[in-house]
């Protein structure tokens, strides 16, 4: 009897009868339009014309959902998508015996882009805001990056509190009563380790400490510290709350040493980057 664990299994989100609006897509919503809040009280206090917002809002948005796919694809399931290659382009999955589109296409199965990962997405956002900072900002790339790592670690916080509503990425069996039972996608209906609210409260606590940091002390002076503050705060929740996460790939659980995941390995350069980037001389700006 597991009368002390919870069980988990929401809808899958706000059903409209025609469509239904997944609780996963509200919670980006919901990161983009907090992270538009608090990106326009930065510039307006750094002096920064607000109408280049919108700019950056388009930069991000592309860049983060390229990167995601970009990473799942080949940090995670290249051994699929590599003979599967319009999938990786297409929101179809092919499928013997079903169609999409109303029946216009036989063969395949409509699934919307499934598979994100982290990883690509903050390659790709590096890469956006260094073409942003110079075009539109004329300004280094590390003090962008600095204001960017404030939202991010909120948007994060968003993610994965969709991945919570989508019972998926959850931990390992806790081996007790507690813990919650994702009753939609685990068959063994054991109480896990809820990894994805481990994460969105360690992320949480990030933007908070950014947040402070930022307008409470002069280190957003020194150009490259909030960047690898949050490059050290959310890769080392990732990495440490990955003991207690399933494995996403199936025989990746201990791909390096015996004991580390994909994850994990991914994770161990963007750390040392932002221990470089925290304590590094430099002249504030």
């Amino acid at each position: 009897m597991n009368f002390l664990s919870i069980t988990w299994d929401p809808s899958l989100g706000i059903d409209l009868g025609f469509f239904t609006i997944r609780w996963y897509s509200l919670m980006f919503v919901a990161a983009f339009i907090f992270g538009l809040r608090i990106m326009k009280k930065i510039y307006i206090e750094d002096k920064i014309s607000i109408e280049k917002i919108d700019t950056l809002f388009m930069y991000t948005f592309i860049s983060m959902l390229v990167g995601m796919r970009l990473g799942e694809v080949f940090f995670y399931s290249w051994d699929y998508y590599k003979n599967n290659l319009l999938e990786i382009f297409l929101p179809f999955k092919r499928a013997v015996g079903e169609s999409a589109v109303f029946g216009l296409i036989d063969g395949w199965r409509f699934t919307g882009y499934t598979g994100f990962a982290s990883h690509g997405a903050a390659i790709a956002i590096i890469i956006a805001m260094f073409i942003y900072s110079k075009k539109h900002l004329q300004r280094p790339l590390l003090y962008i990056l600095d204001r960017m790592a404030i939202v991010s670690a909120l948007g994060a916080a968003f993610v994965r509190l969709g991945n919570f509503f989508n019972s998926e990425i959850y931990g390992k069996p806790t081996g007790s009563n507690l813990g919650v039972i994702f009753k939609s996608s685990d068959a063994e209906m054991l109480p896990r380790h809820p990894t994805q609210l481990y994460e969105a409260l360690c992320y949480l606590i990030l933007f908070i400490v950014l947040w402070k940091f930022y307008w409470n002390s002069n280190k957003k002076q020194k150009t490259g510290f909030l960047f690898g503050l949050f490059m050290i705060g959310l890769w080392s929740s990732r990495f440490f709350i990955e003991f207690f996460k399933e494995a996403q790939i199936d025989g990746r659980e201990d791909w390096v040493l015996n004991s580390l995941n994909t994850g994990q390995v991914l994770s161990i350069p963007l750390i040392l980057i932002g221990c470089w980037l925290v304590l590094r001389r430099t002249k504030t700006s």
